[in-house]
């Protein structure tokens, strides 16, 4: 005999029912969680309160800030660590008949890996000795190859030189205008490695060495200081590249120091003496 079969409606509360069962069975579960996050949730608007950050700390955080900020570094101490390694001192004796000598320094700027340095032609005419210092240190005996005495320029070489020599780069002075930077470094009263800074003052200026009857056309005018021991030293735009062959200054009492008035071979002159143009 068939079982009477089970009608649609006592089907769902059957399932209704379970569902019931196992809520009721989950109830002291779920409530302990449900506990827990409110208990949590008022333990932190009660007690613990959000950080607010004072004027001081903002203010702290600022400097902080700044204080580990690194400032760059100015054009002259770039230009400095650029021409440094092609810088030569220039240190010279010159023997008279009485047997007495003369001693004298000056500065120089190798040009090219060759080896040839630019200086100044009054620094080194007469010399019976020249000996030059490398910024490695390298010391020489060296002697001159050209001169260009209408422009007060000498290339002298050394006879012996580094094995690695660091020529300067050559720039170009008709880019520069009255007012940009000009840097000189040399020797001056021996001080090896020196640098002062200034602007250039003007151009095509006529210069005529002390004791000399010469007067040299075409020089750049600056207002960097300049005195004993310069002579010969590069001239230098705030690149680093060397427009100028510091050649003298003008004092108008016969002292030998710098009054603000000194005068450089533009370079493409200079380099006139080695036969080739620097471009």
């Amino acid at each position: 005999m068939t079982e009477p079969s089970v009608s649609r409606s006592e089907l769902w509360r059957g399932r209704i029912k379970g569902v019931l069962t196992r809520l009721r069975r989950g109830l002291p579960f779920g409530s302990g969680i449900l506990a827990a996050l409110l208990a949590f949730v008022f333990y932190n608007l009660l007690f613990i309160k959000p950080t607010q950050l004072t004027v001081n700390d903002v203010n702290d955080s600022v400097a902080s800030a700044m204080a580990s900020a690194t400032a760059p570094a100015a054009y002259s101490a770039n230009v400095y660590q650029i021409i440094r390694p092609s810088l030569v001192l220039i240190q010279v004796e010159e023997t008279h008949q009485n047997a007495e000598a003369d001693h004298g320094l000056g500065s120089g700027v190798v040009v090219d890996t060759f080896g040839n340095i630019l200086t100044s032609l009054h620094v080194v005419k007469g010399a019976t000795s020249i000996k030059v210092t490398f910024a490695d240190g390298t010391e020489s005996e060296a002697q001159i190859v050209l001169e260009q005495p209408e422009n007060d320029i000498a290339v002298i070489q050394a006879l012996d030189t580094p094995l690695s020599l660091v020529p300067a780069v050559l720039g170009n002075p008709n880019s520069m205008r009255v007012g940009d930077e000009a840097f000189v470094v040399g020797n001056p009263f021996g001080l090896y490695s020196s640098m002062s800074a200034g602007v250039i003052s003007g151009f095509d200026r006529v210069f005529r060495p002390k004791d000399s009857n010469l007067e040299i056309q075409g020089m750049i005018q600056v207002d960097a200081a300049i005195n004993p021991g310069n002579s010969g030293g590069p001239l230098l735009n705030r690149d680093g590249f060397v427009i100028g062959i510091v050649t003298g200054i003008v004092n108008p009492t016969e002292e030998n120091f710098f009054v603000g008035i000194g005068f450089a071979v533009p370079i493409m002159t200079a380099v006139g003496a080695m036969g080739s143009p620097p471009y």
